[in-house]
């Protein structure tokens, strides 16, 4: 009987033996920074933080000045075309020519108004193939500028987004790692209660064989009934195909934990119980403050708002009364050499004021207008009701965290309770002092005390990095987990 209990105990501790043994124990805090470092998750997240980056130097980019050099070298014509005559006729005839352009041009946006400055210089050069003739001319420099008025300024509104959606994208990165640290957590207690649960299908087992061993020794000399004797055999019978589930089980989750932190060897996973619980206390102040200061959704709230007005700045801009100043001075020449053209230029201005006024336009942009303020307001007051979702949600996950500690002692004490009391019945049963009904309930105790400690663990552990996802802080460490970076 003893030998029999060695083996199968010794069967049941061979994989995780194998597996501290090969350095493959690994704690919740190891296994959730493999998930930050390696897993394909986490490789999206910091792809989409250099996405939102580049997005960012792309808006900033728009407010530095612009060097550029345009060109056409050459634009070749050998065609015949129709030219009118004097008396009205038309004559066609045959053309080799052309036209070549460049211009090297400075342009710098104004944020202020919404307008530009530029700075340019071009030069130009016209060849006629028939005739054998060349002529170059251009404007060696001319600085202009194009200013809207009244219109919509893309810039003045771009200055106030888009550092928001930056800073936005940042801490939802940080979030992006404080999830993937609550859904290693999960894949975690998955794997761990496997094995707590293979465990105590194998224990379990072993227990049953001892136990039925001795009993048909007992039932031979008489001494209990036929039905005890069928009652364990049918024990044992059930322990063995919960060591089979059990088995697959743990395969199946260890396969889904390797895949979720990107553990690519080809070796078993053996999890410590992270049964050392952080001691601190939570002020809801506190963690609402943190909340506010740290997570996404507060920079969110504003750019919501702002979003919401920019509509209806534009909506008003782009359909009333719009009206655009484009001025040019600078110099202007022609010459039968390059040199022609730099010498002695003459000047040259030009003025251009346009507009567009609507007269009639059967309501459209009074409702174009309508339609903006009235999801502006639509924003104001969702984003309000956001707000206050935001901290009740804090609020109330701090009051299941509080909860859940206290649960988690008063399950860790009912694990005790129940093992002594199966092992006291155990003996009991064995010198005949109890019936098999008693130490059937004593096991099944046994059992679901030890699945809810396992429980409460993980809600516990699971609430502790929902709250750090929440507020974007460490209450064990008192440290801010956005660092603005």
């Amino acid at each position: 009987m003893n030998r029999l209990l060695l083996f199968v105990s010794f069967t049941l501790c061979i994989y995780f033996r194998s597996s501290a043994q090969t350095g493959n124990s690994f704690t919740l805090f190891e296994v959730i920074e493999m998930a930050k470092n390696q897993s394909p998750f986490s490789l999206q997240a910091e792809t989409r933080k250099e996405n939102r980056y580049w997005q960012y130097k792309t808006y900033q980019s728009d407010y530095n000045p612009q060097l550029s050099l345009r060109g056409v070298l050459p634009d070749y014509n050998s065609r015949v075309i129709a030219r009118d005559q004097d008396d009205g006729s038309t004559d066609f005839i045959a053309v080799s020519n052309s036209n070549s352009t460049l211009t090297l041009s400075l342009r710098q946006a104004i944020g202020i108004t919404g307008g530009e400055v530029f700075v340019s210089s071009e030069l130009r050069r016209f060849d006629n193939f028939k005739t054998d003739y060349a002529i170059y001319s251009g404007d060696p420099a001319f600085i202009g500028f194009n200013q809207p008025i009244f219109g919509f300024n893309r810039f003045k509104w771009a200055r106030k987004i888009e550092p928001l959606r930056y800073e936005e994208s940042k801490r939802d990165y940080v979030e992006a790692m404080e999830n993937i640290s609550l859904n290693a957590t999960q894949l975690f207690f998955d794997l761990l209660l496997a094995q707590i649960n293979l465990q105590i299908a194998a224990k379990n087992l072993a227990n049953n064989d001892t136990i039925l061993t001795i009993a048909k020794g007992r039932y031979n000399l008489g001494k209990i009934a036929e039905n005890d004797l069928l009652q364990l055999e049918l024990n044992t019978l059930t322990s063995r195909m919960e060591v089979s589930q059990a088995k697959l089980d743990l395969e199946t989750f260890s396969l889904q934990l390797k895949t979720y932190i990107g553990y690519s060897a080809d070796k078993n996973i053996a999890l410590v119980v992270p049964d050392e619980i952080p001691v601190f206390l939570i002020e809801e102040e506190l963690a609402i403050a943190q909340a506010r200061k740290n997570r996404q959704d507060a920079i969110s709230f504003q750019r919501q708002v702002l979003e919401a007005q920019r509509e209806v700045a534009q909506a008003r801009g782009d359909n009333g009364f719009n009206m655009n100043v484009f001025a040019t001075f600078g110099l202007t020449n022609r010459g039968d050499q390059i040199p022609d053209i730099y010498s002695n230029p003459q000047n040259q201005q030009s003025v251009r004021v346009g507009f567009d006024i609507p007269i009639v336009d059967w309501g459209r942009q009074k409702s174009v207008r309508k339609t903006a303020e009235a999801n502006q307001k639509l924003v104001e007051y969702v984003v309000a009701q956001d707000q206050v979702s935001f901290n009740q949600e804090i609020i109330t996950q701090i009051k299941q965290f509080n909860m859940l500690r206290e649960q988690l002692k008063i399950t860790e004490k009912a694990d005790q309770i129940s093992q002594s009391r199966y092992d006291i019945s155990q003996n009991r049963y064995l010198i005949g002092r109890i019936s098999i009904t008693d130490l059937n309930l004593a096991l099944r105790d046994k059992d679901l005390a030890k699945r809810s400690y396992l429980s409460s663990l993980r809600n516990f552990w699971t609430a502790y990095y929902n709250l750090r996802k929440l507020t974007l802080y460490d209450f064990d460490s008192g440290t801010i987990l956005y660092s603005g970076e």
